[in-house]
């Protein structure tokens, strides 16, 4: 009988692709491939995801949420555009997640600087209320000095006593649109306060008003949220009552 390689006869060797597929050697052979094949695409799977997570912690949420363009606010009065401008941000988050990272507080130079994407960390309800107020037009001094709005929600509520813009609820007073909602005020010679949003609706019929809260705690840990009827701060119910309303003008 003649030989062929491999010391096998002519009649032994596999004589097609086909027939080779389906030896020992070849089966083992796409075994291997196969393996290869699932190893590869599941490096490929992961490697998409890293590069979505780092794309996404790239962009943060920031660029998701523009302004209304200007032709739409210049046929706005204050008010509304600050109602407007407040409303543009509803859903922006801190990212990470788990933490203070805003472009709020960035746009004040306010802030620690560990985040990514150049955006800063503190508390951020005021830094946001002060943003809003910014963009819209209303005018005042960012800074630490005394009658000067900052991160602190406590300044509102001093800014407006200097400026006769400061409503206790005690008054009767009807807020407006634009105004600022101060919860948890500690009055004194170092007044503090909890928190700030800005309300989207008056007081004439509801009690209570709807309001925008930056760094808010109902829809996630550090958002920009939708509050109705908002008595209280905290999502818990156990958080500080509203005090008053500090107006833009």
């Amino acid at each position: 009988m003649a030989q062929a390689r491999d010391g096998l006869s002519s009649s032994e060797q596999p004589r097609t692709q086909e027939a080779w597929r389906y030896s020992s050697a070849g089966r083992a052979r796409q075994r291997r491939l196969r393996r290869h094949r699932r190893r590869f695409i599941v490096v490929v799977v992961a490697a998409l995801v890293v590069l979505a997570f780092a794309f996404r912690g790239a962009i943060g949420t920031s660029n998701r949420y523009g302004l209304p363009s200007p032709s739409i606010l210049a046929d706005l009065s204050l008010r509304q555009r600050i109602v407007a401008i407040a409303d543009s941000q509803v859903g922006y988050s801190t990212q990470p997640v788990d933490s203070y990272c805003n472009k709020f507080s960035a746009y004040w130079d306010a802030g620690t600087t560990n985040c990514p994407g150049g955006e800063t960390s503190e508390e951020w309800c005021a830094d946001f209320a002060a943003w809003v107020w910014r963009i819209a037009g209303v005018h005042f001094v960012y800074g630490y000095s005394k009658n000067e709005i900052n991160g602190a929600v406590a300044s509102f509520y001093e800014w407006g006593v200097h400026n006769g813009l400061w409503h206790p609820l005690s008054s009767g007073y009807v807020a407006s649109p634009g105004d600022i909602a101060i919860y948890g005020l500690s009055r004194g010679a170092n007044p503090s306060a909890v928190h700030a949003a800005i309300v989207t609706s008056d007081t004439s019929v509801a009690k209570w008003p709807d309001v925008v809260n930056g760094d808010g705690d109902r829809t996630g840990f550090s958002v920009v949220e939708v509050g109705v009827d908002q008595k209280l701060a905290e999502v818990d119910q156990r958080g500080s009552t509203l005090d008053g309303y500090v107006s833009p003008t």
